[in-house]
């Protein structure tokens, strides 16, 4: 557990506070609605029907419903992981791989997060920064999993951070 006095103004974690290995259980969660996968999916201009489309999800798939948009699924994993690790300490993102959706999300379903600190280094051209790979997992109420991640951050270290 970490120190609440060590954590940044804003509550994120410095590169120094991530041990590899340790998995972080997020307070957070959230019922995902229709409204998020309508509002999503138009913003972003993707009209497939697997998403919007009640009518056609019922007649023609094997879901009977819409599923949630997969990329909502993604943002909304990582975010839900912001307040317990990087908020005020991430400088950048640097990458997400292994995007994996092994099972659907649906409207009215409950999402929670983990995120497992899977690598971490020093940075080789900034000394005020490392390198920190995380692998978020989004789970529905029922436990199953439904998105997975690697996302690897460039986080500040704590001797070197601004002042809030």
């Amino acid at each position: 557990m970490i120190d609440d006095t060590k954590r940044h103004p804003r509550g994120g974690l410095f590169f120094e506070d991530f041990t590899v290995g340790d998995i972080i259980r997020h307070r957070l969660t959230r019922t995902v609605t229709q409204m998020d996968n309508m509002l999503f999916s138009n913003m972003t201009l993707n009209p497939q029907p697997l998403h919007i489309d009640a009518h056609f999800c019922a007649t023609e798939t094997e879901w009977g419903r819409p599923l949630m948009n997969s990329l909502f699924t993604l943002g909304l994993m990582i975010g839900i992981s912001v307040n317990d690790t990087t908020v005020g300490t991430t400088i950048a993102n640097l990458g997400m791989t292994d995007v994996r959706f092994p099972a659907p999300l649906f409207e009215g379903d409950t999402v929670n997060v983990t995120t497992e600190i899977a690598a971490k280094r020093e940075s080789r051209s900034r000394p005020d920064a490392g390198i920190v790979d995380f692998i978020h997992r989004a789970y529905r109420q029922d436990g199953t999993l439904v998105a997975e991640c690697r996302r690897q951050a460039f986080m500040r270290k704590r001797d070197t951070t601004i002042e809030v």
